[in-house]
């Protein structure tokens, strides 16, 4: 027999033990794996998808809030900022377009965000790329009561061109809060891979006067979403008239750093679930050795035939070496799989509650040092079993079995 059909045929006589320990790589294996393409694909969505805007002003508070508050749609308004705070950010030289939105409604969890219509005419969400409505689909008209759905909102909701709903009060919903207004919903948006996929869009105005409001703040607006002109510079310019001379308002720039700043805070989070792998692939591994050296006892016999029949020592021990390792290959095999329930699992959960678009099936280098790593790391436990065989004494164990 060679070499590979040696290792086979232990593999299946030792069945339950080997799969007992494939699992166990699986795990550890598929774990590492998710947890290492989820941080780095959310970290690189959340910095570097602002939906086109380079900054955000609003109401005097956290750079952060107002962030995830008017780019990402989650988090609490920090307060309502006036409109003619509004109409001067947009005449600054230094800004290139500035969208002001309005939140506070809901339709079934999902945001309903009053906009000015050149969030559709002006704005690149990406380059070259601006949102679009899909056919038979139109832009809402500012002075009606109609409304524009983010395509990741109309699949949950079920709704289609020529709809019509009634919103809700506040950010979360509760059947006893609906509004008398009633919306038709004149357009879908095709699917952009922003948070704009997940919210509703409806006339600024609407939502500014819908029933139920404070009349009083019936020209207040939550917040401008800014494009700027040209070069950083002009960033340093409106960081200085609004957060270091002003202390009425807050301008968040930019939006990539800010997100950074978030992630820095939570990246004790990630450490922690990757140790967690790192403990789970040491453990594995021990039950890799374990596993092999309590079989050595009855191996004995075994190998002492094949070192009679011509088997060098090294052979042997290459043997137990390359079994280990098998039993690796054939958890990180499964442990593929354990990954993408985890990281498309993950990846739901992120497109529902933010609306940022992960790719588990994207290549990451993670998925070849992570299986190489489990592999040599089982090789290398089992070192020991195999060195065991290859002190194994021929004629010690050469005796016939009564």
């Amino acid at each position: 027999m060679n070499l590979l059909t040696i290792i086979i045929k232990s593999l299946r006589q030792h069945a339950l033990s080997t799969a007992i320990t494939s699992a166990s790589i699986a795990l550890a294996g598929g774990l590492l794996m998710a947890v290492w393409v989820v941080k780095e694909q959310s970290h690189q969505a959340f910095t570097q998808n602002n939906a086109g805007f380079d900054a955000v002003l609003g109401a005097r508070s956290s750079k952060l809030q107002l962030v995830l508050n008017s780019i990402f749609h989650v988090e609490e308004s920090p307060g309502n900022m006036a409109w003619n705070d509004y109409l001067e950010i947009r005449k600054n030289p230094n800004v290139e377009a500035a969208v002001a939105i309005a939140v506070g409604d809901n339709y079934r969890g999902y945001r309903l965000v009053g906009v000015t219509s050149n969030l559709f005419t002006q704005v690149e969400y990406a380059p070259g790329k601006r949102f679009e409505v899909a056919p038979p689909g139109r832009l809402f008209d500012p002075e009606l009561r109609e409304a524009v759905v983010g395509s990741f909102a109309a699949q949950r909701l079920g709704l289609r061109y020529g709809d019509t709903f009634h919103p809700y009060h506040g950010l979360n919903f509760n059947e006893k809060e609906q509004h008398q207004e009633t919306y038709v919903v004149v357009g879908i948006l095709k699917p952009s891979n922003t948070p704009a996929d997940r919210v509703i869009w409806i006339p600024l105005e609407g939502l500014q006067k819908m029933s139920g409001h404070d009349a009083r703040a019936a020209t207040d607006v939550s917040a401008a979403l800014v494009k700027l002109k040209g070069s950083g510079q002009a960033g340093f310019r409106l960081d200085l008239l609004y957060n270091k001379q002003g202390n009425r308002l807050t301008f968040a720039w930019p939006v990539g750093r800010i997100m950074a700043q978030m992630f820095d805070k939570i990246s004790w989070f990630d450490r922690v679930l990757t140790m967690i792998a790192y403990l789970v692939a040491v453990v594995a591994a021990g039950s890799i050795l374990a596993s092999i050296y309590s079989s050595m006892n009855e191996r004995k016999r075994d190998i002492a035939i094949m070192r009679a029949l011509g088997a060098r020592r090294f052979t042997v021990f290459s043997m137990i070496m390359l079994e280990a390792a098998a039993i690796a290959a054939l958890g990180m095999a499964a442990g593929f799989l354990v990954y993408g329930g985890i990281a498309f699992t993950a990846a739901e959960l992120m497109r529902a509650q933010t609306g940022v678009v992960l790719s588990p099936l994207a290549f990451n280098k993670v998925m070849i040092w992570a299986p190489a790593g489990m592999i040599g790391l089982a090789a290398l436990a089992g070192f020991v079993p195999a060195l065991k065989a290859y002190r194994t004494p021929v004629a010690d164990h050469l005796t016939p079995v009564s």
